[in-house]
């Protein structure tokens, strides 16, 4: 399944093995089928494409999927495109069975659901029209991805340039000299609750900072640790390990940490972005992958980490032109990412034009 692609029209295999090794063990194909997973989430996500380069035409692949073979009056190609119509995802999802996870669109959906069969010579004229289309479509999703990239990366650099080139007169410390670490705490699950009261608290998870799909409330005498929409915040564990996060009220668990700055050296705003540039990360994740016993980021890995800090009024400055980057670098990723939606729908605008027959 691994080999096929996303908007990736030709599906090429990665091995060869003996036909004894794979013959009625996997779904049978040949050169110039097309090919479409069968099974969530790969379905949902548009896993398809044309089967090519296969060694004697003969390719075998997953029992996930379905194999269409068109006949003299359907152009591979013109299939290809109806099948990945964003329009045929949805009802195909719509119609799925079977286990939660295991969830597949049914062969009956699929020899039922109409096509448009427009003359050979037209299909190939859409399907060219198609290709330079997409083709040009897919070079501007690219730029509008590299510059969102370079967005980030700008932000990154200039991270990585303040808290690694120290100006004048910044004092040499240790993160253990000026801030504290707090662990989590973890009540049982038997007292977790979906439904917030005036006797419970929210229990804050790592998950919880990038969504609130999967909020979880515990009783008040339950909760042990506590931190505020302020507080510095370390995800303890990965993937990825090392997330430094802020912005929730409530009682954190075990996989988070409290950074507890000394607000007398260092604000909490400095100490936020401090433990974002890279070079903290990479000596977090190499001590962390070191420690025999250990599991994730501890604050004996921390501690000993050297910081240089300015004064609090020159810190206060630092943070303000980090902020301004943030805010622009926000603003840019924002217009890329509305860049990147435009195209998407105009591609779905274009197979819904080329399959009604106004292309």
């Amino acid at each position: 399944m691994e080999a096929m692609g996303i908007d990736q029209m030709l599906v090429v295999p990665n091995q060869a093995k003996p036909l004894s090794e794979v013959a009625g063990s996997y779904t049978y194909f040949s050169e110039g089928d097309v090919l479409l997973a069968k099974i969530t989430p790969c379905f949902e996500n548009g896993k398809l494409g044309i089967a090519s380069g296969l060694m004697n035409g003969v390719g075998f692949g997953s029992s996930e999927y379905m194999v269409f073979r068109p006949d003299n009056s359907v152009s591979k190609e013109w299939l290809y495109y109806f099948l990945s119509r964003e329009a045929f995802r949805i009802e195909g999802t719509a119609r799925m069975s079977g286990a939660v996870g295991h969830k597949r669109v049914a062969k009956e959906f699929i020899e039922t659901y109409p096509i448009p069969v427009p003359p050979l010579a037209e299909q190939q004229r859409i399907v060219g029209v198609l290709d330079e289309a997409f083709a040009g479509l897919a070079t501007a999703h690219a730029n509008a991805a590299k510059n969102l990239q370079n967005a980030r990366a700008l932000f990154e650099s200039h991270l990585q340039s303040v808290f690694t080139q120290p100006g004048e007169g910044w004092l040499e410390m240790t993160i253990g000299d000026v801030c504290q670490f707090v662990g989590g705490s973890q009540p049982p699950k038997s007292v977790f609750s979906k439904t917030k009261s005036v006797d419970n608290i929210r229990l804050i998870q790592i998950r919880d900072y990038k969504s609130d799909k999967h909020v979880v409330y515990i009783p008040r005498a339950q909760a042990r640790r506590f931190c505020s929409a302020d507080d510095v915040m370390i995800g303890r564990y990965g993937p990825p390990l090392f997330q430094i996060l802020r912005g929730l009220d409530g009682a954190y668990n075990v996989a988070l940490m409290k950074a507890v700055p000394d607000e007398s050296k260092i604000s909490r705003d400095f100490l936020f972005y401090f433990l974002k540039h890279s070079t903290i990360l990479e000596y977090v994740i190499y001590h962390s992958s070191r420690a025999a016993g250990q599991i994730g980021v501890t604050k004996e890995t921390l501690e000993p980490y050297p910081i240089s800090l300015p004064s609090l009024s020159e810190q206060k400055k630092v943070v303000a032109n980090i902020d301004a980057l943030v805010t622009e670098t926000q603003r840019l990723a924002g217009i890329y990412e509305q860049k990147q939606a435009a195209l998407a729908a105009l591609k779905q605008s274009l197979m819904h034009q080329a399959f009604n027959g106004e292309l």
